[in-house]
């Protein structure tokens, strides 16, 4: 048997006469739907598979067909004669188009069997003259098929050696998708070999020397990997010290490494071509020419078998040394090889003689995080989800290192200028600064982060969270979504957050109530949640606030008008109130914010999270504890009254509803009571009719609770019940993680700090599922509150974000009271013929969809908060908008 591994992604070209077995080794070998067969585009353009003047209609098609699945990453076969070198070289050149490799399978049959076999066939009517010139056009053919561009060429002999045949799929060699990590990604190291041992010394690796002291590989006890972005030669004092040690952690399997343009030359030097020995190359050279040639041949052979960009983790990482757009991710063609070596130039020269470079970085929407070096920058920056490495630290910067998938920056200062650049380099001006902070996430060139693109949320979307993975968005919502947020929402600079839909708890099987606080605990418990925290739920409407320090930071940070220091905005976007409106309330909030010192708490919080993720202990500590003060916070609340917001809502539909059932009732009542007292048999439907009025009755009664007058803020109350982002110069933090009595414990400092009586807090109950004492009390605790007029509670869990495996747990389910519930399902909802059909209630889309906008919430702040460009946070908050439109159950 005989085995032909073809790359994962290629162009199999068949090859060989009419009669020679094509079509049945392609079905044999390949799936129904990887080959593109010429017979079926004939076909397909002219109903007869022989109808050889369908031939040119045929190839477009065949032509187009490749190419779409070329383009979409799908293995592709062309089943055709392909005897002609024009017919091959077109196909070559699709694959070349679409960056693929092109393999040749040749199936070599004598011509006698060919003419026999289509002599057999009935559809078949073209003479055996045909089918011999097609076998002469092959045998011609063979000697030249590796010239013409085919990557690799199989020949199989005879009938025998083809059915022995078998086709092996083999990964492109950039293809390391099962390698997750963690990785250490280190930038341009160019010969400067101190420097890299201490940057390795800071990332935690212990240093394996020779016998003669030399250093030769470098050990995470953790485990960790280092990946060399390229360019490790050249410049520097010691370019063979580099590559002893970068050599000998690849061999060892503690570092992957990818080729910088200085090792290509370097190739090209040491195989004898010549080369220019300029920009170090000569300093390279001389310290190899020291060495054993057997060296120098394992330098030579290392540098020209490392592959020019990798994909890591399952696609979420791409390293390449000059940085690699989108389309080129795991293709293989010359021009790949070059965008990844060279970048994306013009073929121009600026004026100190480099190559003009484009910045593809400001247009990479991709979902992969791409890391790479080549052109030095005096901070490594985020742009759009990729970051330049290389710091320059042989002209004097710093040795740089991205700890992935932390995202954590580690670096190191240069020892001293080693190499004079040729264009101008600025490092950092403050000498004092902590070369291992976390530079400002913004892109400093090309496109304004600012500007956002309708092609950023139009069509169907998918928006890739690290809490759940891919979220699509279906583009007749992203239509949707994109009348509010162009007509009504806030400025997109000031939006970093909309609150998600939430889920009511399992509906209660019996009874005249249809949702019931032990739904709800019985719910988390089934869920491996032992202990919940009960939320009193205000009747108001749900508000996000961004709260500033001052005017200073609410201009500089997100861009507001003079005279703005926050925005106050619905869950769909919308601003609340006018601009004045608006800073009183944020006035008020910022007073209280000061009183309480919360902004200095808030600045600790900050620094203990970044304390977690680096060494997984949220702990306070010295370093927590002398951190600066927050700039920002934004807040999760609700803002009452509810007829604030919703008045227009409670005249044009809840009161028009209230006042026509009560006047239709009343009336009702009245006729049927003067026809009982004539004796008429209408007691069944005057019981029904007085059912109905006491029913209008409470209807009116539940949305008059909410309603009240306000003048300014007085009768405005705000009552915060979670800290969702905090900042910190250009840095910041989420809290999900954080308990949720943290969370209420600092709106406590708020509302305890507030002397205007503006802030309300939440009342609140902790109840352990698993004890029958807790939960009665939490069930006796959202009695007396509905009892009293309240509309309910919010279960969540005490822990705030829970998983269960890959699963996220639901952040919050909402118990309505039996009163609340008459403003959704109409005054005669509690009638038990309707609470029966309500109880058919289906959650399980409401559940979905909660747990998706939960989870782009939290990615739009994690994006904010690492400061990644606009488009980028407004993607996922476009999405959460775009999935309010999702047809949901009407009954919750």
């Amino acid at each position: 048997m005989t085995t032909i591994d073809v790359p994962s992604l290629s162009l199999v070209v068949l090859v060989g006469a009419s009669g020679s077995g094509k079509s049945t080794f392609a079905a044999a070998q390949f799936g129904p739907y990887e080959t593109v067969s010429s017979d079926e585009c004939r076909g397909i353009v002219s109903n007869d598979p022989n109808d050889q003047g369908a031939t040119d209609a045929a190839f477009d098609l065949l032509h187009h067909v490749v190419g779409v699945r070329l383009s979409a990453g799908l293995l592709t076969v062309v089943d055709a004669t392909n005897v002609q070198p024009h017919a091959r070289r077109a196909l070559v050149e699709l694959a070349r188009a679409h960056d693929v490799l092109p393999v040749a399978i040749v199936l070599d049959v004598p011509a006698g069997v060919c003419v026999e076999r289509n002599e057999a066939r009935a559809d078949r009517d073209f003479g055996a003259h045909v089918v011999k010139r097609q076998h002469d056009q092959l045998r011609r053919s063979l000697r030249g098929l590796g010239r013409e561009g085919f990557r690799t060429v199989h020949v199989l002999h005879g009938p025998d050696e083809i059915a022995a045949a078998r086709i092996g799929r083999r990964p492109l060699r950039s293809d390391r998708s099962d390698e997750h990590g963690p990785f250490d990604v280190i930038g341009d190291v160019h010969g400067c070999r101190g420097e890299l041992e201490a940057l390795l010394d800071r990332l935690g690796y212990a240093l394996v020397r020779d016998e003669a002291g030399r250093p030769v590989d470098a050990v995470h006890p953790d485990g960790r990997r280092v990946v060399l972005l390229g360019d490790l030669v050249d410049r520097g004092p010691d370019s063979v010290g580099v590559l002893r040690l970068a050599m000998g952690m690849v061999a060892a399997g503690h570092a992957l490494a990818v080729p910088g343009n200085h090792e290509a030359k370097l190739v090209r030097a040491l195989d004898g071509r010549a080369v220019q020995t300029s920009h170090g190359l000569a300093g390279t050279l001389e310290q190899l020419a020291a060495e054993p040639e057997g060296w120098r041949r394992e330098v030579r052979d290392f540098c020209d078998g490392l592959v020019a960009h990798l994909v890591l983790d399952e696609g979420r990482l791409v390293v390449a040394h000059a940085g690699l757009k989108e389309s080129f991710h795991n293709r293989a063609s010359g021009r790949v090889r070059s965008f990844a070596l060279y970048g994306d130039t013009t073929g121009e020269s600026d004026e100190y003689g480099l190559p003009v470079r484009l910045p593809w970085a400001d247009d990479y929407r991709g979902r992969a995080m791409v890391l790479y070096g080549h052109t030095p920058t005096p901070e490594a920056v985020w742009v759009n989800g990729t970051m330049c490495l290389d710091t320059g630290c042989v002209f004097g910067g710093k040795l740089s290192a991205l700890r992935y998938p932390e995202k954590e920056l580690v670096q190191v200062p240069a020892e001293r200028e080693w190499y004079a650049p040729a264009r101008p380099f600025l490092p950092t001006a403050d000498p004092t600064a902590d070369p291992t902070a976390s530079p400002t996430n913004s892109a400093t060139n090309g496109r304004d982060p600012g500007v956002l693109d309708l092609e950023d949320v139009l069509g169907a979307r998918v928006v890739e969270t690290s809490l759940l993975g891919r979220v699509t968005i279906a583009p007749e919502n992203a239509a949707g979504a994109l009348e509010v947020m162009s007509r009504f929402a806030t400025d997109p600079r000031h939006l970093l957050y909309l609150p998600p839909t939430m889920s009511p708890c399992a509906t209660a099987p019996d009874g005249d109530l249809l949702e019931h606080p032990a739904q709800a605990f019985a719910g988390y418990a089934a869920d491996g949640v032992t202990a919940v925290v009960c939320e009193e739920k205000h009747m108001g409407s749900r508000a996000v606030v961004l709260v500033c320090r001052d005017a200073r930071v609410a201009a500089d940070r997100f861009a507001l008008p003079a005279g703005s220091t926050g925005v106050v905005h619905t869950r769909t976007g919308r601003p609340f109130f006018s601009d004045e409106r608006a800073e009183q309330l944020l006035a008020t909030v910022r007073a209280a914010a000061d009183r309480a010192d919360l902004w200095t708490r808030l600045g600790q919080a900050t620094a203990q999270t970044d304390l977690a993720a680096q060494i997984g202990d949220a702990a306070q500590t010295d370093d927590a504890a002398q951190a600066a003060p927050a700039d920002w916070l934004l807040l999760d609340a609700e803002l009452l009254p509810w007829s604030l917001k919703a008045g227009e809502l409670l005249r044009e539909q809840y009161a028009a509803v209230g006042a026509a059932a009560r006047a239709s009732t009343r009336a009702a009542v009245e006729a049927l009571i003067t026809a009982r007292d004539r004796d008429l048999p209408v007691a069944d439907l005057l019981a029904r009719t007085t059912a109905r009025a006491a029913n209008a009755d409470a209807f009116g009664a539940a949305y008059r609770r909410y309603v009240w007058p306000t003048d300014g803020l007085t009768g405005v109350h705000l009552a915060p019940f979670q800290v969702l982002a905090a900042g910190v110069g250009a840095g910041g933090a989420t809290f999900e993680t954080r308990d949720h009595l943290w969370h209420l414990d600092v709106a406590d400092a708020l509302v305890a700090a507030d002397e205007t009586g503006v802030l309300r807090t939440t009342r609140r109950l902790v109840v352990d599922v698993t004890d029958p004492a807790s939960v009665a009390q939490g069930v006796d605790w959202w009695t007396s509150l509905t009892a009293a007029g309240g509309e309910g509670m919010v279960v969540k869990p005490l822990a705030n974000l829970v998983r269960q495996g890959r699963r996220v747990v639901q952040p919050g389910v909402k118990v309505r009271g039996r009163e609340y519930l008459r403003l959704i399902y109409g005054p005669d909802y509690t009638e038990p013929a309707n609470l029966e059909r309500l109880r058919s209630r289906g959650l399980g889309r409401k559940r979905s969809l909660a747990q998706r906008e939960y989870a782009l919430g939290l990615e739009a702040l994690h994006r904010a908060v690492a400061g990644e460009p606009l488009w980028r946070v407004h993607q996922a908050v476009f999405a959460v908008l775009a999935l309010e439109s999702e047809p949901v159950d009407p009954r919750l």
